[in-house]
């Protein structure tokens, strides 16, 4: 297993291809928390997200078992377009539009770990990480939907431009003003991060 946990993501797929489902999940519990993030904060439901999270590894799975993956090691971004589409597919098939709610606390950042962070850090974290989900919610869909891929699924502008259907200086440009907008909504409502 220790060979798995040092193993890099293409050496992963391979020993998946060649039946060795122990390396699936080491690749999955590597990727899981950004790629379901991503989701959660596009669509704003968790259990529609977790749904869409198994949908997305549905896919990886089978298309790994047909031998069809070929991004060369570039396992994550693949993934995350991969639940990017699933969740605009979601979107089309149901003619709506994603609703901008703001939930309980732990709606989007339950899946990230605090540790053994004291009680206090934990919770003020866990403020800070609600009001940029709401400053996020505040954002047109276009630029929130490019800090999500950039910021939480670490996405290249590239590979942002490409899955958005947009051009590179267009996916900058929504990036600048999304960010541009919430440093002016910070200070608007006087909000300390």
């Amino acid at each position: 297993m220790n060979f798995f946990t040092q193993a890099t993501d293409n050496q992963l797929v391979q020993s998946f291809q060649a039946g060795n489902n122990n390396a699936l999940e080491v690749l999955v519990n590597r990727h899981k928390d950004k790629i379901f993030t991503s989701i959660n904060i596009l669509v704003k439901d968790k259990y529609l997200a977790e749904d869409l999270f198994q949908d997305v590894f549905i896919k990886i799975i089978d298309t790994l078992r047909k031998n069809n993956y070929n991004e060369e090691g570039k396992f994550l971004p693949w993934a995350t377009r991969i639940a990017h589409n699933l969740c605009v597919d979601h979107f089309r098939k149901v003619k709506r539009t994603p609703t901008i709610t703001t939930s309980d606390d732990s709606d989007i950042f339950e899946v990230i770990n605090v540790g053994a962070h004291s009680a206090d850090r934990a919770i003020m974290k866990c403020q800070s990480h609600d009001r940029v989900r709401q400053l996020l919610d505040l954002l047109p869909e276009e630029q929130r939907e490019v800090i999500v891929l950039r910021h939480y699924a670490d996405l290249s502008f590239r590979e942002i431009a490409a899955m958005t259907n947009c051009s590179i200086n267009t996916a900058l440009g929504r990036m600048r003003y999304g960010l541009l907008s919430m440093r002016k909504m910070i200070a608007e409502k006087q909000m300390s991060l």
